[in-house]
């Protein structure tokens, strides 16, 4: 019997959230069920899927909450915080996913969400310069006041308000992929690498230590499609189509690139640093390990058709 072929689908964090006015866990449930019917199709069409998840807006209220009731009871610090977005997001999509594969005959594919740790380097130079905003928006007095208290480092945030930020050092390894590999042998989804995993650093003795940082999704899911050999990395975002141009007269829809193609736009700066730029670096990523390999973006209803080539903005290796 021919293997199923494998597809690594990484679902951003902002998905689960439609609206400013629909941030409610039982609301965000509803867009994680949502999205789980257009993953259950391409179980439906034969695939094996390993899905990964942001956590990037569920962090921060984890982190306000947290700041709220200092006075009460210990503030949770950042590695945990990503822990318990792990557990709470795996939930939403191992009980979302479960009860649409059942509807649909296929209770045979179990889902099982795991807590990950993404192996990096202590002396990432990302360390020296932290960029990455977590937590809420602040006005400045308030940011500089928890910055002296807590030991912060703070930055402006594009207009928006102030807010704390930490690094976002490279993601070296997936250190359970080797359990995810195991468990795609058994004909399990898996979801994993919430959050980009929990940064660890591994000590002379090799154990694992957790540092205070953030791993940008797209690259740790790029990763972990690459040590899993991955036939396809499935991004799914807010547009159909990537494009050139964006938000100008001259936008165009982009139907496929090859690598090269691809590099070039990215380097002549067509994608935004915050919006499609990590992801197609994260397509770069993996197809230059993986060059028979195929890349998708796409929005979340469009998924099916864009594994048929009907839909999205296809990256080839070649």
């Amino acid at each position: 019997m021919q293997k199923k072929k494998l597809a690594v689908v990484a679902v951003g964090g902002n998905a689960l959230i439609k609206s400013r006015d629909e941030v409610a866990l039982d609301q965000q449930y509803d867009a994680v069920a949502e999205t789980a019917r257009h993953v259950a199709d391409l179980i439906a069409a034969g695939w094996r899927v390993v899905l990964t998840h942001g956590n990037g807006p569920q962090v921060g209220f984890i982190l306000r909450r947290s700041e709220l009731a200092s006075a009460e009871v210990p503030t949770v610090p950042l590695e945990y915080a990503v822990g318990d977005t792990q557990g709470a997001i795996g939930f939403m999509f191992q009980n979302a996913l479960g009860n649409e594969l059942q509807r649909r005959g296929l209770a045979q594919t179990k889902v099982i969400a795991l807590v990950t740790q993404t192996l990096i380097d202590r002396r990432d130079p990302a360390f020296a310069h932290p960029d990455k905003p977590i937590g809420a928006h602040m006005n400045q007095a308030i940011a500089k006041q928890l910055a002296a208290e807590q030991g912060w480092q703070i930055a402006e945030d594009a207009g928006r308000g102030w807010r704390r930020v930490v690094a976002s050092p490279a993601p070296l390894g997936i250190v359970e992929s080797p359990t995810i590999r195991a468990l795609l042998e058994q004909d399990a989804l898996i979801i994993a690498c919430g959050g980009g995993g929990i940064p660890v650093v591994r000590e002379e003795d090799g154990s694992l230590r957790a540092a205070q940082a953030v791993i940008d999704k797209d690259r740790a899911s790029a990763l972990l499609a690459i040590e899993l050999q991955a036939d396809m990395l499935l991004i799914p975002t807010g547009v159909e189509q990537v494009a050139i141009h964006f938000g100008t007269p001259e936008q165009r829809w982009l139907e496929s690139l090859n690598l090269a193609e691809a590099t070039q736009l990215l380097a002549d700066g067509h994608f935004g640093a915050g919006s499609m730029g990590p992801k197609v670096e994260a397509m770069l990523s993996y197809l230059k390990s993986c060059p028979g390999g195929v890349g998708l973006i796409t929005n979340p209803p469009s998924m099916g058709k864009a594994v048929l080539g009907q839909a999205g903005t296809r990256f080839l290796g070649h």
